[in-house]
């Protein structure tokens, strides 16, 4: 029937027994009528969630605009019905902090068309507030007032202010993740520092889908700070540093070809960094040289289509996605001084990730990066460091976890170091404890997720730990206790699982098993993570 014709359409067919997605892609359903249905904060149908609190909370949020969710669909009506598009977009929707709860199913199929409804959840997404946390010995405080979905739009803006051992900060900032055609970032951010300044600004149009064909974007930010080395934990010595970056990149793809996406970009950075001694502060012998780069480079990634939901694992009965497909990027760039650049140089970026499954539901995820620059011998420099982590022998309510990261640096400059302490993993020793140019740490835990649901709001769980690690050698290598440190500690984990910024409390107590005495035998930590 003509699709402009006013005659009535008669109903779609209710299946009598529930269909699958499997199901309709195998019969080559073609997705019919789309609906979104955008739900308050709380479920006032549910008598667990119906008081006058939770129907009070509904009353003065602004749910999500439909328009926002379907801006970020990856099908539509009149396109052959792909399982694994459903799925990628649920991935999508979930990855949104203003959306709680997430489901696609099909409501109806007649004569080959299936229709097909999205459901979403809001979160409360307005945070005013303050905040303490306590780490390695020192108190981080902060007062916030944001937002992350602005009038249901899915804009973030936000000011706050935070305080730490080494600055204060005012931070103005806004977002808009899906302007213009759907999927263009727009941030804009103003960080207001005791010693300095920071601005960032981007437009980012990025490969948002497996099978997204083209990206670009613009960025740059100027921050300007005090750089702090540490040596035994004290503060060694101080200086001014001035950094201003510029990149600009457009890449193309060929989409999702049996099972794998390989996407390639040619781009341009600048990367202007200057150094100066400051009035009053414990200066190094020698500064960083200034340098300035403007590097053309060419960029290649590969992401193979394999990712998992699973539950408890970083999070507590909330969904995760795993990514156990290969995944790696690499970018190769030449600084020119016919550009402007102070030297030729090769620079260089690699990262990798994979996973593994093994039996009874064992998991192990392993990354890798490499950074660095090469040509003058004075001036290479060069990150590289890697992590696997281990999630094995799950069940309904514990989970044992443990991980390895490594890292090495070498920077002739001295401008950068390696610090290892409590606010870095090590929990049980005060903040940048250790320093170097070589760091390992060794963790395992025996997490608990329990039903415990508080007021419909909170997420409680647990765990119970051991930490094994050391950062040596360079020309900041610690001297005190500077051999391998182990502590041993247990805490709670309490997940804000109604919120937008709903990240893990922990909150800790840390035992060193070998210290000197210039530290406590026992510290306290409260700190907010995005993982258990």
């Amino acid at each position: 029937m003509d699709p402009g014709s006013s005659s009535p359409q008669p109903a779609r067919a209710q299946p009598t027994a529930p269909l699958s997605f499997d199901s309709l892609e195998a019969m080559g359903a073609i997705v019919g009528e789309i609906s979104v249905d955008t739900q308050n904060i709380f479920d006032l149908s549910d008598e667990k969630e119906n008081n006058v609190l939770f129907a009070a909370a509904n009353a003065i949020h602004i749910r999500t605009q439909t328009r926002v969710i379907r801006r970020q669909l990856l099908f539509a009506t009149g396109e052959r019905l792909s399982k694994r598009v459903i799925e990628e977009t649920e991935r999508l929707l979930r990855s949104n902090r203003f959306l709680y709860d997430v489901s696609i199913v099909p409501t109806a199929y007649h004569d080959g068309v299936v229709d097909i409804k999205v459901k979403t959840r809001d979160t409360w997404t307005l945070e005013p507030g303050v905040s303490a946390s306590r780490s390695g010995g020192t108190n981080k405080r902060g007062v916030t007032l944001r937002d992350t979905n602005v009038f249901g739009t899915g804009v973030f803006a936000g000011v706050s202010r935070t305080s730490d051992a080494e600055r204060t900060g005012t931070e103005y900032r806004i977002s808009q993740p899906h302007a213009f055609d759907g999927w263009t970032n727009v941030d804009y951010s103003l960080t207001q520092l005791s010693d300095g300044l920071n601005r960032s600004m981007s437009v980012t149009r990025p490969f948002y889908e497996l099978d997204a064909r083209w990206a670009a974007g613009l960025t740059a930010s100027n921050d300007n700070r005090i750089n702090s080395l540490y040596s035994n934990g004290t503060l060694a010595n101080q200086y001014r540093r001035r950094e201003d970056t510029r990149e600009g990149f457009a890449g193309w793809s060929a989409g999702l070809m049996n099972g794998w996406t390989h996407r390639y970009s040619l781009g341009t950075t600048y990367v202007k960094d200057s150094y100066s001694l400051e009035q009053g502060l414990l200066a190094p012998a020698a500064l960083p040289p200034d340098q300035t780069l403007v590097a053309p480079f060419f960029r290649y990634e590969v992401v193979e289509d394999e990712f998992e939901q699973v539950k408890n694992k970083d999070l507590i009965q909330r969904p995760e996605y795993f990514a156990m497909g290969f995944q790696s990027k690499l970018q190769l760039g030449r600084s020119l001084t016919g550009l402007g650049s102070t030297q030729s140089l090769w620079l260089y970026s690699a990262s990798a990730g994979d996973g593994i499954r093994f039996s009874r539901g064992q998991t192990v995820l392993a990354s890798a990066t490499l950074n660095g620059q090469t040509g003058y011998n004075f001036l290479d420099r060069q990150t590289l460091g890697g992590s696997i982590r281990f999630y094995g022998n799950p069940k309904d309510d514990t989970l044992l976890f443990s991980s390895l990261t490594g890292d090495t640096l070498k920077d002739p400059t001295g401008s950068s170091q390696l610090v290892l302490g409590g606010d870095t993993g090590l929990r049980g020793y005060p903040r940048n404890y250790q320093s170097g140019d070589r760091r390992v740490l060794f963790s395992i835990e025996e997490r608990v997720y329990s039903d415990w649901y508080p007021f419909r709001l909170f997420r409680v769980g647990g765990a119970v730990f051991y930490d094994h690690g050391r950062a040596w050698g360079g020309p900041t290598q610690s001297t005190v206790n500077a051999g391998w440190l182990n502590d041993v500690g247990f805490g709670l984990r309490i997940l804000s699982a109604r919120s937008a910024f709903g990240n893990v409390l922990h909150i800790d107590l840390a035992f060193p098993l070998n210290r000197d005495p210039g530290i406590k035998s026992v510290q306290f930590l409260v700190q907010t993570k995005v993982t258990l």
